[in-house]
């Protein structure tokens, strides 16, 4: 029997596997709660709602916010990591010219093509 109450390579890996869900579970509630107090599309009594979901119903209300919300998530996340660049950008110094100068030099090396030199020009604009 697995929890017998001797040590067992059934019982070491049954303590494995309850600390890596302990540990998900903790990474997903800190990812859900830190999602929801960034947003401002909810009222403060609808996150209070989540959060005492996320207490009463753990495992369940976490996958429903992930299920109803991870397009949301996904959006916030990008919004995030962009204004997070662009305010490395303006305190770093680099321009949209400096960029594109860089790339110029890059393509006329012969080290990237012109649809990379294409691509990455758009993306940088």
């Amino acid at each position: 029997m697995l929890t017998s109450g001797t040590f067992s390579f059934g019982n070491f890996l049954l303590d494995v596997f309850s600390i890596f869900m302990f540990i998900l579970w903790f990474w997903l509630l800190i990812m859900v709660i830190g999602d929801l107090f960034r947003r401002h599309d909810i009222s403060g009594l609808g996150k209070a709602i989540w959060v005492i979901a996320l207490i009463i119903f753990p495992y369940i209300a976490i996958f429903i916010y992930l299920i109803s919300q991870s397009r949301g998530m996904a959006e916030r996340s990008n919004q995030r990591a962009q204004q997070a660049r662009e305010e490395l950008r303006h305190i770093v110094g680099y321009s949209a010219a400096d960029e594109i100068e860089k790339l110029e030099r890059l393509k006329n090396a012969g080290t990237i093509s012109t649809e990379e030199y294409t691509r990455l020009r758009a993306r940088v604009l």
